[in-house]
C-alpha cells in the first residue's frame, strides 16, 4: 500500500489498479474513471428491457398471447396457423380449411376480444362464419377467398353454376350474415324462388326453418362426421389417463387410432377451447383434466 501527503491535510492511499482515491479523515471518495458507472448502468438497462411487456406504439398491450406451441398472437395469423392443421387431402382438397371459432379460445384467453377481432375480419369481407349444425355453439370459420375458390371449382360445368356465381358475387362478397330470410333473398338480393332452390341444391344454402336458410359449406357432412368422431376419441384419451389428467404436450404426441382422421393437435385445440377439459398451468406445462359436464 502507498501513502502520500494530500493538500487537504490528510494522507491518501493510492490504488493504481482501480484508480480510486480515499481521503482519510474527510471520508471523501472519488472515482477517477467514470466508465465503471456507465457500464453498470448499461447492463441494468439491458436486464430491465428484457422483462418489459412488449407494447404497441399507441401504448396498448399487443393483442393476444402465444400458446405453448408458439402460435402467433394476431387473429388472422392465428387462423392461418390453425388452418395448417386441417387435413386437406382427407377431403381430396374439395373443402376449404375450416377452423371452429372456439379453437381460437385455446390460444387467446380473452374471448370478448377474440369475438371482436373475428367480427372485424367478417365485416372486412375476409372471413366467413357458418353454423355447423351439430352444436348451437359450434361456428366454423373459413377465409372468403378459400370458400369461393372451392365452391366455384365444385360448380364448374353444372347447371347451377350461373346462379351460384351470382350468389357469391352479390351475397357472400357483401353480407357477413350467417343466415338469410326469404324476404331478404327475394327483395334485397333479387333472387327468384327457383334460384333459391338451386342454391340449396348446390349446398351453399341449407334450410334453417320455414322461410330462411343458413349459409353453408358444400359437401361438409363428412367433415362434421370425422370431427365429432375424433373429438370423442381424444376426450376418451384424457378420461382414461391416470386421475383423468394428462399434460397437453404429452397428449399432442400420442398416437391415435384410425378413428381419428384429423391431426390430434386440431382436436386438442377443440376440447380446450370448448372447455371440455380444464386447463391447469403447472411448472411442467399445461395439464388437461377431464371434466364431467
Amino acid at each position: 500500500m502507498l501513502f502520500q501527503t494530500d493538500p487537504l491535510g490528510g494522507t491518501r492511499d493510492i490504488l493504481p489498479t482501480f484508480d480510486i482515491i480515499i481521503y482519510k479523515g474527510s471520508f471523501k471518495f472519488g472515482l477517477l474513471n467514470g466508465f465503471m458507472n456507465n457500464d453498470m448502468n448499461r447492463k441494468r438497462a439491458l436486464i430491465s428491457d428484457a422483462f418489459k411487456v412488449k407494447k404497441k406504439r399507441n401504448g396498448t398491450e399487443t393483442f393476444g398471447a402465444v400458446d405453448e406451441a408458439g402460435a402467433p398472437a394476431d387473429m388472422k395469423s392465428t387462423l392461418e396457423h390453425l388452418m395448417t392443421l386441417f387435413p386437406r387431402k382427407l377431403f381430396n382438397d374439395t373443402l376449404p380449411p375450416i377452423v371452429l371459432k372456439h379453437q381460437l379460445y385455446s390460444i387467446h384467453d380473452d374471448k370478448t376480444l377474440v369475438d371482436k377481432e373475428v367480427k372485424k375480419l367478417q365485416e372486412s369481407g375476409e372471413l366467413l362464419m357458418f353454423q355447423l349444425g351439430f352444436d348451437s355453439e359450434a361456428f366454423g370459420l373459413v377465409f372468403a377467398s378459400d370458400y369461393k375458390a372451392k365452391v366455384l371449382a365444385g360448380e364448374e360445368g353444372k347447371v347451377t353454376q350461373t346462379t351460384v356465381d351470382k350468389f357469391l358475387e352479390k351475397v357472400v362478397s357483401s353480407c357477413p350474415d350467417l343466415s338469410f330470410s326469404k324476404d331478404k333473398m327475394l327483395k334485397e338480393f333479387l333472387f327468384t324462388d327457383s334460384e333459391i332452390t338451386q342454391l340449396v341444391k348446390s349446398g351453399v344454402l341449407t334450410v334453417r326453418d320455414a322461410g330462411s336458410w343458413w349459409l353453408s359449406i358444400p359437401n361438409s357432412g363428412k367433415f362434421t362426421k370425422y370431427f365429432i368422431q375424433g373429438r370423442k376419441v381424444v376426450l376418451g384419451m384424457v378420461k382414461k389417463s391416470k386421475y383423468s389428467k394428462v399434460l397437453r404436450a404429452d397428449l399432442e404426441e400420442r398416437r391415435t387410432t384410425s378413428q381419428v382422421k384429423f391431426p390430434i393437435k386440431y382436436h386438442v385445440h377443440d376440447i380446450v377451447g370448448a372447455e371440455l377439459v380444464e386447463s391447469i398451468p403447472t411448472t411442467s406445462g399445461t395439464l388437461l383434466r377431464f371434466t364431467d359436464s
